[in-house]
């Protein structure tokens, strides 16, 4: 049934299938574990209820998402053994280590403390509380320090070697670990992170916003929500920018299919706005373009030349549509925070933050337009890195297994299954703590879940909850 697709298809579509599934509860996470900390830091600061209240109610969200990440991050490492068994082969002595250390600093640091996160509050003291739940979040972040300086590394590898077997290993750890594209992009994934979560709590505020607008709770999350996207977006555009011109510097060919530059431009670059890329013809049809805009932003300059992919083997161009329509789709959502976040510091300004239907309406909308974000940008990375695993010096044709396309499809067709069974059920469990508003006194993963109004089996049920105050 499956002889006629090639293998290492197959092989690619399972590693982005799984790990499309994957990324999105990573960017909550850390998003949320700083969202959690900063609660509970202003609630022993200034003793508000409102702040513990939306602590609880936002802690049981985190617990699901945080597990159903890391059950979908075990199914990576089970790829690298099976389908790219060559890849794990010849880059083993640089991934390798930079996992161990993932796992000896962040994961260590959130197992060791996510328990007492959880279930600690009326336990351990609140001030030994929250030092839990800030050495969570900051694994939170560590572990995205790893995992990006690896993927860094195959996208601008660095302080490297090789030895007499074809493998890869470190000759300069530093910078192997800080390779040239690391800090730009630890800086957008942290940033889209928070903006994702941001955009989150900001829906979930709105969605009660709407219902009734005199709820402490959602006003509090609300205005927290709206605060981020208006200070952050900005930002996190710049970032953007920045990162887009370390990537010309290290892989023009990747900003060639994102510009959908087929062909060099000798007097200035157009910026073409929408189109469509026709790989096989070498052009961009029914092109929407500002003429030498792409110049002025990728050179700051309206005459500067640019290279096309004309310049390149047509064995070396990744997929350009996919790649060009991933990184409008990314960049596109980016104004759309943008706009967001111009509209909260105006409806504030006018003193109706909590009253304007259609801000409310505008942020319920963008609520899932983090995770599409964080997708497409992560496409537009690893799309754009092909026809190579390891930049330049490993193609992926060459990283795979030798196995043959029934044993890979058998195994994308069992994932597929398995993951709408069982993270779908996880996401339906999410929205509808979701759907009930946070109330006072609201509890904790180790007390009562106090949906049970809405039909929620409560998860963790303990008696004998002492007072807050």
């Amino acid at each position: 049934m499956f002889d006629g697709i090639d293998a290492i298809v197959l092989a690619r579509a399972q590693f982005a299938f799984t790990m499309s599934f994957h990324i999105v509860f990573p960017a909550f996470s850390i998003g949320l574990a700083s969202y959690l900390a900063v609660l509970e830091a202003l609630w022993l600061w200034t003793k508000r209820e409102v702040f513990i209240d939306l602590f609880n109610y936002w802690l049981k969200i985190f617990a699901v998402a945080f597990g159903m990440g890391v059950v979908s991050g075990i199914v990576m490492s089970y790829q690298f053994g099976t389908n790219w068994a060559v890849f794990s082969d010849k880059t083993g002595p640089v991934l390798g280590p930079l996992m161990a250390y993932e796992v000896l600093t962040a994961f260590f640091l959130e197992a060791g403390f996510l328990g007492v996160m959880l279930f600690g509050l009326e336990r351990v003291g609140h001030r030994l509380h929250f030092v839990a739940t800030l050495m969570v979040a900051i694994g939170t972040l560590i572990s995205a320090f790893w995992i990006l300086s690896a993927n860094s590394w195959m996208q601008t590898p660095a302080g490297y070697a090789t030895n007499a077997n074809g493998q890869f290993i470190a000759a300069d750890w530093l910078k192997l670990i800080f390779n040239p594209s690391f800090p730009y992009r630890l800086v957008h994934m942290v940033l889209a992170a928070y903006l994702t979560t941001a955009l989150v709590v900001g829906a979930v505020g709105a969605w009660h916003l709407l219902k009734n607008s005199r709820r402490e709770g959602p006003r509090v999350m609300f205005s927290m929500a709206m605060w981020m996207a208006a200070l952050v977006a900005p930002i996190q555009i710049l970032a953007g920018d920045q990162h887009g011109l370390n990537t010309l510097e290290h892989q023009p060919v990747k900003v060639m299919a994102m510009e959908g530059h087929f062909q060099s431009h000798n007097d200035g670059a157009p910026l073409i706005l929408f189109g469509w890329p026709d790989q096989a013809a070498g052009e961009v049809k029914f092109a929407l373009e500002i003429p030498k805009a792409s110049s002025l932003i990728l050179k700051h300059s309206l005459d500067a030349p640019l290279k096309g992919l004309d310049t390149v083997s047509r064995a070396d161009w990744p997929n350009v549509p996919v790649v060009f329509w991933s990184f409008r789709i990314m960049v596109g959502i980016g104004f759309l925070m943008l706009g967001l976040g111009l509209l909260s510091l105006f409806t504030r300004w006018r003193r109706t933050l909590y009253k304007s239907k259609l801000l409310h309406r505008y942020a319920l909308a963008m609520g899932p337009a983090g995770f599409i974000a964080v997708l497409a940008g992560w496409i537009t990375t690893e799309a754009g890195r092909q026809p190579y695993t390891i930049y330049g010096l490993l193609r992926t044709a060459d990283s795979a297994s030798p196995l043959a396309a029934p044993a890979v499809a058998s195994s994308l067709i069992a994932f597929v299954i398995v993951y709408f069974i069982v993270f779908g059920m996880g996401v339906y469990y999410i929205l509808r703590l979701m759907s009930v508003p946070p109330h006072q006194d609201e509890k904790g993963p180790g007390d009562t879940v106090p949906e049970r109004a809405a039909g929620i089996t409560p998860v963790v049920a303990v008696a004998g909850k002492g007072s807050r105050k």
